[in-house]
């Protein structure tokens, strides 16, 4: 697998990536399935939080493949740290977990991408790609219990909404409804919410997610497989 090539056909820069297991096995294991794909480095490991921490603050990474079962801290804090460490910085969990109270946890702590152990090893390589890309990947054995059935997280209320940028409830409210073209006056009715309160969540999402008008939010909402109106 290469990483998306620019419009010239030239493959983008290689995707630095970081390794978070306690287990050397597994981390052999998924360093060898790296190895395999075009324009994809390891740049780093570590067998703890409290090194993985190290390695964000001291390494220019990509994304980070992290593990949650790692001992003597939640993996649902560990993504919330490295994102107020790295905000950049793309989180694809690999973990045995399948609690779909976990998977939902660790997308709103900012999560990009969730594989299980004990799925399909060439998934990693899709997964890299639509986290990569700025998506989000949810593994297959999930996807019928909580996705869209292609590998997407399925959003079917604002709360199910999962983004890479941790949103509020609010946020999430704001970024459906302008996606499904409601204008900041109707979005005010639906939400009972004052007119310039409803324009002034939606310039502060758009501010928060680095988007200049409301065809770049909905743009921003069709990559998180939002219905756009």
């Amino acid at each position: 697998m290469g990483l998306r090539q620019s419009k010239d056909g030239v493959m983008e820069r290689t995707l630095r990536v970081l390794l978070a297991d306690d287990h050397a096995i597994v981390r052999e294991g998924v360093k060898g399935l790296l190895a395999t794909l075009d324009k994809v480095a390891v740049v780093g490991e570590a067998a703890s939080a409290e090194a993985l921490l190290a390695l964000v603050r001291e390494t220019q990474a990509d994304l980070l493949v992290l593990d949650l079962g790692m001992p003597g801290v939640s993996g649902i804090q560990v993504i919330t740290e490295v994102q107020r460490l790295a905000a950049r910085l793309k989180v694809l969990v690999l973990t045995a977990n399948v609690e779909p109270r976990t998977v939902r946890a660790a997308f709103d702590a900012g999560a990009c991408g969730y594989l299980t152990k004990d799925g399909d090893p060439m998934e990693l390589a899709d997964a890299l790609q639509a986290v990569a890309e700025g998506g989000t990947y949810l593994a297959a054995s999930l996807r019928f219990a909580l996705g869209d059935g292609a590998g997407r997280v399925k959003p079917p209320a604002a709360g199910g909404i999962v983004s890479p940028v941790p949103l509020t409830q609010r946020e999430r409210q704001i970024l459906l409804l302008a996606a499904q073209g409601f204008t900041a006056r109707e979005v005010a009715g639906r939400l009972g919410i004052q007119y310039l309160t409803a324009r002034k969540h939606r310039e502060n999402l758009m501010r928060k997610l680095d988007l200049h008008n409301v065809a770049e939010l909905a743009a921003y909402a069709v990559r998180l497989g939002l219905p756009v109106g």
